[in-house]
């Protein structure tokens, strides 16, 4: 037998180093910190559901200063798990260095033409617009342009036969000098009188004419290729109510990509057929409503009601659902965080709002949830237990994602109870991954299914969430 050496300096020193760092890495999970950087973990493209971030808000700042704004956020937004960024309309608007993009004027200006009172726009210049974008990028993150298609804002006034009137159809001052739309550009004109619906009293496009169509995406001339060429990714459209489902069909034909619409309406039908019609996800704004009732109202069985029902985007097809607790345009959730616990675990892909994740709530618990999106949640969803107060729901697993138990509690009280997971979890120890419990928190699941749970009152002025999400030991 050879002769074991004793242990030198050196390999002493690295066995205390390595015994410090493990009671290190010991004390930050016994802080509930579950997660690991995102730098450290595989984290799902847009595509594949991947979290996504809506990069701003109503009446961000004024100045030019937004696009800077983004670009500065995108690596811790990236260590969250952020998989793409909704940036609002980048094009010169009606309002000038005011608007928030929403009445477009000049499509090609996107911050290079003196025009409207700026060259910037509200949110900065057309470099800094491909600088952030180009970030992002770097990054590995999407970038989510919003398009305003529905309809110009800002014209000049032109004597119009179809109405018998003067009307603000005249875009050929533009400063680009591309998309010079007239009265004939607009509903009505000889093509059609109609269609979908209007927006604000702004001239309404009529995608039927060549011209428009040729200009908004038909062409490797148009606004569509235009961004394409700076690195946009993928699509939001704005006001999709007010024209075709063939129109966002017919786009995506010409430029791919991701795509959602708004359509907002509570009828799933009509969700759902546009979603189909169009090619696009769309936002569940039905679960959005339903959430309001069940977390600030205590009607969580309204909630589970429309799901088991039918009454929502996510519970009729979750590949098109993309679920929000709020957005530039609608904030009525007050209870935002058992909406985010209940977006971030259940199916669906879901949105965070800029203004909750930078200002309003606890940045750590939302991302704790990303984290546990990306990592537990996965496969189809199964209610195990609700009333008034208490959801608590099943994700079977799917892939990597090894599945989760969400328990939601909206009493000011601890609640615990016991709810059989069937054979999903039997005969494995499961762990708490929120750190809500206040440390590190085990149950043992019985062979025939049975586990009591547990989730810490509703209260998150004094510390307390009001979720908890259990999931195999160990994960991550």
């Amino acid at each position: 037998m050879g002769v074991v050496p004793a242990l030198s300096q050196g390999g002493m020193e690295m066995r205390r180093y390595t015994r410090v760092l493990i009671l290190l890495m010991a004390l930050f999970l016994l802080a509930g910190l579950y997660y690991p950087s995102a730098s450290a973990a595989k984290y799902s493209e847009l595509e594949q559901g991947g979290v996504i971030m809506q990069a701003f808000y109503w009446d961000v700042p004024a100045g030019g200063i937004w696009w800077d704004t983004i670009r500065q956020k995108i690596p811790e937004w990236y260590d969250a798990g952020i998989s793409a960024i909704w940036i609002p309309p980048a094009s010169k608007g009606m309002g000038g260095a005011y608007s928030m993009g929403y009445d477009p004027y000049d499509y090609f200006d996107l911050g290079e033409f003196y025009q409207k009172g700026t060259v910037e726009t509200r949110f900065g210049s057309k470099e800094e617009l491909v600088n952030m974008i180009s970030t992002a990028h770097r990054y590995g993150i999407k970038v989510i342009a919003d398009i305003v298609i529905n309809h110009r804002a800002g014209g000049d006034l032109e004597w119009n036969p179809y109405v018998g009137d003067y009307t603000w159809t005249d875009f050929s001052q533009v400063a680009s000098g591309k998309y010079k739309a007239h009265y004939m550009d607009f509903h009505p004109n000889n093509y059609s009188t109609s269609d979908e619906g209007t927006f604000g009293g702004f001239p309404d496009i009529d995608h039927l004419v060549p011209f428009n169509k040729y200009w908004l995406w038909a062409s490797d001339e148009s606004y569509a290729a235009y961004l394409r060429s700076i690195g946009v990714d993928a699509w939001r459209f704005d006001y999709v109510k007010g024209y075709g489902a063939w129109v966002v069909k017919d786009w995506l034909s010409w430029w791919g990509g991701w795509a959602v619409g708004e359509y907002w309406d509570t009828d799933v039908n009509a969700l759902l057929n546009w979603a189909y019609d169009s090619g696009a996800k769309v936002f569940d704004f039905p679960l959005y409503y339903k959430m309001d009732e069940a977390f600030d109202n205590k009607n969580i069985p309204a909630l589970v009601y429309a799901i088991q029902n039918g009454g929502t985007v996510v519970s009729r097809d979750p590949f098109k659902a993309v679920t929000f607790v709020a957005n530039h345009d609608t904030n009525i959730i007050w209870n935002k965080y058992p909406a985010y616990a209940f977006i971030l675990t259940y199916e669906g892909q879901p949105v965070i709002f800029y203004r909750d994740y930078e200002e309003w709530l606890n940045k750590d618990k939302l991302n704790n949830l990303i984290w546990i999106h990306e990592h537990l949640a996965g496969g189809s969803t199964k209610i195990l237990y609700y009333d008034d107060d208490e959801l608590i729901f099943m994700r079977e697993g799917y892939g990597d994602r090894p599945g989760l138990i969400t328990y939601i509690n909206l009493g000011s009280g601890w609640a615990e109870r016991w709810v059989n997971v069937g054979s999903k979890f039997a005969g494995y120890t499961i762990h708490e991954y929120t750190g809500n419990l206040g440390g590190w928190v085990d149950r043992y699941v019985y062979y025939n299914g049975w586990v009591k749970l547990t989730a810490p009152p509703h209260d998150p002025a004094n510390g307390y969430y009001g979720y908890s999400v259990w999931s195999y030991a160990g994960v991550g």
